[in-house]
């Protein structure tokens, strides 16, 4: 069995690819100068990039975790989530409050999608 990896580093790989599944690394904002929506927005097109790489897209995605540093900051998460989610394809998800490695990080987020 064939495990394909991308954009692999010393700790982590960014996607792994296995029996057509495709399996991303937890992403997280660069630009931790915005606020949730825009931490947001930026995660998910990192999530709309390493897919597309992996020969999937968001309306494959076969699980999301959901991580913030504030729960409360759930509604504005949301708004963003909604607007970007693939029309009748959104996918089984949990969404909690956790402790992220970088306290400037507000997001992360963790996909797990079928390839086309």
């Amino acid at each position: 069995m064939e495990i394909k990896r991308l954009h692999v580093g010393k700790r982590l790989s960014e996607v792994a690819i296995c029996n057509g599944i495709v399996y991303l690394a937890g992403q997280i904002p660069e630009d931790v100068s915005q606020g949730i929506a825009g931490q947001t927005r930026e995660v998910l097109a990192h999530v709309d990039r390493l897919l597309s790489e992996a020969g999937s897209d968001k309306s494959r995605i076969l699980s999301c975790q959901i991580f913030l540093s504030d729960i409360s900051q759930i509604g504005e998460m949301n708004t963003v989530w909604d607007e970007w989610v693939a029309e009748n394809n959104s996918p089984p998800r949990a969404t909690v409050e956790a402790r992220l490695a970088n306290p400037d990080w507000l997001i992360e987020i963790v996909v797990t999608a079928a390839q086309k």
